[in-house]
């Protein structure tokens, strides 16, 4: 994918944040852009602007962690565009808490949005990508926290599975001229603070009223600081469309927690060294 220029794009989560980053710069690259949101006005409003610039983009409505729905956006895509070249599974929703404040319905929210979605992404787009015969790429977006769980949340694990889904994928597709990027961003301006404004009504309970003190309450005000002060999402997009164009196996967006994937590293390493010198019994 070294020439996105006449190629086409879907991207679930378009319609704000890093989607709508990304959608952008692949966009203003010379590629096709089909948006993908659960967000309808959100989605409108984004279009409009988009196409202010002369790019050639429309737009799905879609609830990503319905399978049905991604199939249909699939088939828009398709009657629109006729192929489509780049996956771009970027939905996502930050719900649920850790260990004690855990609920069925924040599990089944945010593992159907942020991994489930991304399994079908892949399932339904990825035979659409190899008939062409003109390769392709697919990007994943999972978080920081796909590499360095902090907390027992639905969220960390989700993305320790986009992660490892990725990873997986990118040697069994690169046969195929597909390429595979896994998405690591750090602290965004986005609204992932606030996903529970979508949540579908068939998972009523997963979004809980946040604490008002205490340690957690003092951590959820963290990152909402964190993130309303992040990285550009705009930013974000010009670097996915670089790790597209260079097949990234992964991409940051800074380097601020470099220092702690190493630390996981050097643990890991540390529970080998607890063996080593060892004769496993056969």
């Amino acid at each position: 994918m070294k020439e996105l220029a006449g190629k086409t794009a879907f991207v679930t989560g378009a319609a704000s944040g890093i989607g709508l980053g990304i959608a952008t710069a692949l966009a203003q690259a010379g590629a096709k852009v089909m948006l993908c949101d659960i967000e309808e006005a959100a989605l409108s409003a984004a279009l409009a602007q988009l196409k202010l610039t002369n790019v050639d983009v429309d737009g799905v409505k879609a609830d990503v962690s319905l399978k049905a729905e991604l199939v249909a956006a699939a088939e828009a895509t398709i009657a629109r565009y006729g192929k489509v070249h780049i996956l771009v599974n970027n939905a996502g929703v930050g719900g649920g808490g850790p260990y004690g404040t855990w609920t069925d319905a924040a599990w089944d929210w945010t593992m159907g949005v942020n991994l489930m979605a991304t399994v079908w992404g892949i399932e339904i787009f990825g035979p659409l990508i190899e008939q062409h015969g003109e390769g392709g790429h697919i990007v994943s977006t999972a978080s920081i926290a796909g590499l360095i769980s902090g907390a027992s949340n639905p969220y960390n694990v989700s993305k320790y599975g986009v992660v490892a889904l990725s990873e997986g994928l990118r040697p069994e597709l690169a046969p195929r001229g597909i390429g595979v990027s896994v998405l690591c961003p750090g602290f965004i301006r986005t609204q992932i603070v606030n996903s529970g404004r979508n949540l579908p009504r068939r998972f009523e309970g997963a979004v809980r009223a946040p604490p008002t003190s205490g340690p957690l309450a003092e951590r959820i005000n963290l990152i909402r600081e964190r993130v309303s002060q992040g990285i550009d999402p705009i930013y974000v997009g010009e670097l996915v469309r670089e790790g597209i164009e260079e097949d990234w196996p992964y991409i940051f967006t800074d380097l601020e927690f470099e220092p702690l994937v190493e630390a996981r590293f050097a643990a890991i390493k540390q529970g080998f060294d607890h063996i080593r010198g060892r004769a496993p019994k056969r």
